[in-house]
């Protein structure tokens, strides 16, 4: 476990804001410290995603804390490795708890933010007044904000029908999507959450889905079948949810066989992904929720400042986990102490009123069912973008910026949020 050290930080004005609030704060009566817990795979061969989540959430407490915590106490941040699965997360989870943790910060995998959002719902059921939140800034399986959601679950990051909403629409305007689209995806929720969002998003892309195809996840060595697959239904486009080896090595696989196809994507942007795929990135697009060449110099302010910290551009994840803590943060200044703790329930009512301003844009919590709604930005790879990535002569470009509500998709029928009291 590691708790986080203070150092001074704003990453915009609202952020500045924010500091000068909780500094007026810190000169109160002190409470009992807020504890946050990182629940995330910190080790073994999936780590990389859950060590990006870390970085930005020390990142983002190092911040608050700068600011002066919490009523004048500094934030106390906790780690836990969940070790890759939903087993080792629900076993963390109880250590968490008898931690004394109050938010629970996870994003790498659904399958895991699923077990750990079910765990804390019957978690608060039986602890009345010791209640956690679960602060989701990546797992983006649907059910989670549907039949799934909770009062103490908000997620801070997209969906598969927001990022493919904007991702059709930007390659629709540059003129890279083409009217013949193959769907392939990972045979989970998350994969399936994407099939369906690509199937649904057919009609606005003025394209016909020529085939779809889910598999294995990270298990499969040999794409060469699956381009044969893409290659005989002529595709124009393949349009993927998928992310880490399998991104890449069916990338590669379209490459060796001369497959002339434009790549959709929401996770190229993860780190290694264009120093591996070398040149053949070049041309593909990526929804993703930052990119600081269309953030302008609010973008280029946070790049320095992340890169002074941590010691390397905010990338991937990075950014929207820095953004939705920043909207924790602004929750916690809204929170004032009871009986020298902090109420989690109010907490929470806080959050769903929580807006701020990132370098993309205003990003705020729909109540409805504790969706972020967040600004989202298409780029496409190439040599001509302003930062480079993986230390490559390779870049992202923006294509197309979407403000948050432009990017937003209406909160799903399934969620029937129940609050306490």
């Amino acid at each position: 476990m590691r708790r986080s050290a203070p150092f001074p930080f704003s990453f915009n004005a609202a952020a500045s804001a924010l500091a000068c609030s909780l500094a007026l704060l810190s000169a109160g009566a002190s409470a009992a410290p807020v504890k946050i817990g990182v629940l995330e795979t910190l080790s073994g061969p999936q780590a990389s995603s859950g060590q990006a989540y870390r970085t930005a959430v020390r990142f983002a407490i190092d911040q608050i804390n700068a600011a002066g915590g919490w009523n004048g106490e500094p934030v106390q941040l906790l780690e836990y490795d969940n070790q890759g699965g939903p087993a080792g997360a629900a076993d963390k989870l109880k250590a968490a708890a008898a931690d004394g943790v109050q938010l629970i910060v996870q994003g790498a995998s659904s399958a895991i933010g699923g077990q750990i959002t079910e765990d804390i719902r019957k978690y608060n059921l039986r602890n009345p007044g010791k209640e956690m939140i679960y602060i989701n800034v990546g797992a983006e399986a649907l059910e989670l904000t549907g039949e799934k959601c909770n009062f103490h679950h908000f997620r801070f990051s997209g969906d598969a029908q927001i990022r493919t909403k904007a991702l059709v629409s930007a390659m629709k305007q540059a003129n890279a999507l083409g009217t013949r689209v193959y769907s392939i995806n990972q045979n989970y929720s998350w994969g399936q959450d994407m099939e369906r969002a690509i199937v649904d998003n057919a009609s606005a892309g003025g394209y016909q889905v020529v085939e779809k195809t889910l598999h294995d996840v990270n298990k499969v060595q040999d794409f060469a079948p699956y381009v044969a697959k893409i290659s005989a239904a002529k595709a124009d486009s393949v349009l993927t949810g998928n992310w880490s080896n399998d991104l890449l090595l069916l990338m590669k696989a379209s490459k060796s066989a001369g497959l002339k196809v434009r790549f959709g994507t929401v996770f190229l942007d993860q780190p290694g992904n264009i120093a591996n795929a070398g040149d053949l990135a070049v041309g593909h697009f990526v929804a993703h929720t930052f990119n600081a060449e269309a953030a302008g110099a609010e973008g280029e302010r946070f790049v320095a400042d992340y890169k002074a910290r941590t010691g390397h551009a905010p990338a991937f994840i990075e950014p929207q986990t820095v953004f939705g803590m920043a909207m924790v943060a602004d929750a916690l200044k809204r929170t004032k102490p009871e009986n020298g703790a902090l109420n989690v329930n109010a907490l929470a009512r806080a959050i769903e009123t929580a807006k701020i301003k990132t370098p993309m844009g205003e990003m705020s919590m729909r109540a409805a069912d504790h969706q972020a709604l967040l600004p989202m930005v298409v780029s496409t790879v190439t040599k001509d973008a302003r930062y480079k990535a993986d230390d490559t002569d390779m870049g992202f470009k923006p294509v197309k910026r979407f403000t948050a509500e432009e990017a937003s998709t209406p909160a799903q029928s399934s969620c029937a949020m129940k609050r306490p009291g």
